[in-house]
Parts: C-alpha cells; structure tokens; sequence
C-alpha cells in the first residue's frame, strides 16, 4: 500500500454537470479560506498541555459520539471501544484498553458508515490530513494502524501543530461556568488572544434539579468570590464569571436546554424557588420555570456585556439511564425531541429582540421548524441569526434543506456562518469542507437558474465559509 488514497475531488457536488462545473468553480474560490470554529466541543487542556496523542483510537475513534453511537447501534459495547467508566461503582463491562484491538473493531466496520456524514469526515481525516493509503478494512486495519501511530508521534502533527496545518483561524471551546480558565490564559499568552477563545456554558447552574446542583453552586461561589448563599448574589456571580470569560477572549455563551421557553418570573418567585433549591426541596415544574427564567435573564446579561447567545433547545439528553450511569453525559444517547420557538421565544424578543445590544443565535435539531418558524424569526428581528444545520442535520441532504427552506425567508445574511459542533478535533475541517461543498452546489444552482450571477455567487461564498461567522461572533467590544 504505497499509493496515497485519492478522494473524488467533485465529492458532495451537484451530479448535474451544469451545475457541477459552476459548484466546482465557487467552492474553489473559497475551498483554502481559514476556518472558524465558534462552536465546538474539544477540550481546552488538549491545546494547552501539547502532548503527542496517545494512538489512533484516542484520537480518532473513543471521543466521536457519532462514530461510537453507530458501532453500539450494531451491537458493540462503549466499553469495547476504549469508552470509560464514569466511576469505579458504574458497573458495566471491562473497558478495552488495548488502542489496536478498538481500532481492529473500527476497521471491520467501516461499511457501517456507507451513506451518513461520519463517513465523508473520516475519509477526509484519513486521507487528506493523516495521508494513509486506503480506506480502513479488516485485512489493513494493523497496517493503518502502524502507520497512523507513527505519523502521531512526529511533531507536526501535536495539537498546535495540526491547528495550523488544518489552517484553523480561530476555535472556541466550550467551557463550564465554574472553569478558572488557567489553560485559557496560558494559550492566549503563548498564542495570542484570539486563537482558541473559551464560551460561557452555565446549564449546570441554571437547572436547579441537577443531582450536584448545590455542590456547583458552592463552586461559583468560590471561583466568583461572590456570597451564592441567595438568588441575588447567584446572578451577581454568574454576571462576575461572565466578565471573566470576556477576559478570557470569550465571545458566545451557550445554552441547551429542552425547551425554548424564556419566560420570566417574578423576583419573589425565582428567590422562593432558588431557597428550596438550596434546601433540596424543588419541585419538577419550579425546576422547569427556573430554567426558562434563567434564560431570560441569560439574555439580559447578553445585553448588557456583549456576549452571544446560542441557544439550541430540543434536545432529551442521556436517554438511556444505563449508559448514562456506566459511561456519563454525551456517548450518543442524546436524542432530539419537537419544539416549540415562536411562542417560546416571545418573552426574550419582545425585550431583547429590537435591541442593538443583543446578539442571539438559534439552533435546532428539527429541520421542521426551519420554514415555518426559524427563518421568520431570523428575517425580522435584528437580534436573531439562524445557526448552521448541525447534530443530526450536519449531512448534505439535510445542509441543501436547510438552504432551500431557510433563505427565501431569512436570506443568507442573517445566517450565522458554520459551526462544526464537534469534539473530535481532526474532524473539523471535514466538516467545513462538506458545507462549503453543499453551499457551493446551492449558489450554483442559484446561478444555473439565473436567480444569481456569478460572481455574486462566489461573493457570497466567501461569505458563508468565512465572514459571516467572524461577524456573528463578533468580540464583545467590537
């Protein structure tokens, strides 16, 4: 196996060769654009402390939720793909703790894949930034495997390294509120301020049901210095960790929760709820109200520092409490469930929605709401952008829906740019390059029926890859 895996150079175009060929020309005028990254998933310390990784498996395979969900799906257990126990008294299965034998498990399985996204970013890891051979298979999966180890252990292909060789503009992690953001500081010292910026995610605090709920609270108070002891002084430490992200170079918080509910309490109500809180005696519904006042505040404190707002509800986490117990939070059991954004959101906008001191971005994982209630909400307020399809709309076909549901309302102005939502860190730049594929197909499409000129096209382009992501996430002070 000495020649070097060959990717179709057309992949995820349009079949039609009009179109085609007008795809090939915008998606090359934007094809080397750097990329920004202003969501995502990869852990902070994997940058800061710079080691080599580990084996294939580390890297490629135990921390893609995507991957892993599809081989439980036929029946492997997240034990014997390298997943680790939450704790020793979890249960379960032994974890596999040999790197190969995970791999081996991987490679016998690649038809698995045929058809969905996770295929079209491996084979772009595999062959355009790791240069391996051929495509993974039973009867190569060592020979990969060596050859891949290698090629991990040189020093080009460190975590800082591989930021500029995937020729990553700029990254956002996503960080806990309680985070004192030291590997933060250190990166932005060594690489400047602006390179791998920290995002604000405070849901564990604002869920007051969460089982460490009042452990965490204690937390904010000691990374905060601010008395958490009452519902006043809670918002008075989350507005000081706020400022410490802004420091930091944060330009987004962000928020998942189940619904888009944002309706706002009465003082007197949210300190009641916030008391039994504290005392470990809330109910479902309080915990539900809070949560949506929470929001609502959230977007008051947007206002006035400047952060962004993404907000992507409809998401019924860790549906299998099995998985959930053994192995934790996010190992692909996460599923979307309906939801409701016009009515739901009435509360924030009617506050914040006019504002020119709001920023807010809306994500779903219901293509269904995209028409009817998204594009609108996006093509009048001057507040909202509507987010990228992602997290089980991040395919081709589910990316051209959303263009063809989303613009003839919304236009592609008030979009937000790409986001890759990702922890599997070399993925990203598969996933950029399959939006800019299907956005180039679009535009061409656009162009073929004489609904866009060239070079508008490839204007808009360079748009939809690169600046409007840079003006959606715009720094606070900007």
């Amino acid at each position: 196996m000495t020649e070097q895996w060959q990717l179709d150079p057309d992949r995820a175009l349009p079949a039609d060769p009009t179109t085609r060929d007008l795809a090939r020309t915008i998606y090359r005028h934007a094809a080397t654009l750097p990329l920004v990254s202003m969501h995502g998933h990869v852990d902070v310390d994997l940058f800061a402390d710079n080691q080599a990784f580990g084996d294939p498996a580390e890297l490629l395979i135990t921390p893609d939720h995507y991957l892993v969900r599809m081989l439980v799906s036929q029946g492997y257990r997240h034990a014997e793909l390298g997943v680790p126990h939450r704790d020793r008294d979890s249960g379960g299965d032994p974890v596999e703790r040999d790197p190969r034998a995970i791999w081996r498990r991987f490679c016998e399985n690649w038809h698995l894949f045929r058809g969905t996204p996770t295929r079209y970013w491996l084979e772009h890891e595999l062959a355009e930034i790791f240069e391996l051979p051929a495509p993974p298979s039973a009867k190569n999966a060592d020979v990969l495997y060596d050859q891949l180890a290698e090629t991990l252990q040189r020093a080009d292909f460190r975590p800082l390294a591989l930021l500029d060789r995937m020729n990553v503009q700029i990254l956002a992690t996503t960080d806990s509120a309680l985070s004192d953001l030291s590997s933060h500081g250190r990166l932005a010292r060594q690489l400047g301020p602006a390179r791998i910026v920290p995002t604000f995610r405070p849901d564990s605090l604002v869920h007051v049901g969460h089982h460490a709920w009042t452990a965490e609270v204690d937390r904010l108070a000691e990374v905060s210095g601010v008395d958490t002891g009452d519902y006043q002084g809670f918002l008075a430490a989350l507005r000081q960790r706020r400022r410490a992200f802004i420091d930091a170079g944060a330009r987004a918080t962000d928020h998942g929760h189940l619904t888009a509910d944002t309706t706002p309490l009465p003082t007197a109500s949210a300190e009641r709820i916030y008391r039994d809180a504290l005392a470990g005696n809330v109910s479902p519904a309080d915990t539900e109200a809070f949560a949506a006042h929470m929001l609502f505040q959230m977007a008051e404190m947007s206002a006035e520092d400047g952060l962004v707002m993404q907000l992507h509800p409809g998401v019924l986490r860790n549906h299998s409490g099995e998985i959930y117990r053994q192995h934790g939070p996010d190992q692909g059991f996460d599923v979307p469930v309906r939801v409701e954004f016009t009515r739901s959101l009435r509360p924030l906008l009617e506050k914040f929605g006019l504002s020119d001191r709001f920023r807010c971005i809306l994500f779903t994982t219901d293509e269904t709401v995209y028409s009817r209630e998204l594009a609108p909400l996006a093509g009048a307020y001057p507040s909202v952008r509507l987010g990228a399809p992602w997290w089980f709309l991040d395919s081709p076909e589910q990316m051209r829906r959303f263009r063809e549901s989303a613009v003839e309302t919304a236009g592609f102005y008030n979009t937000s740019g790409f986001v890759d939502d990702t922890r599997a860190f070399a993925s990203i730049p598969a996933r950029h390059d399959l939006s800019r594929r299907i956005d180039a197909g679009y535009l061409a499409k656009l162009v073929a029926e004489a609904r866009l000129g060239m070079d508008e096209a490839m204007d808009t382009m360079v748009d939809l890859a690169h600046r409007l992501a840079l003006t959606a996430y715009a720094a606070p002070h900007d």
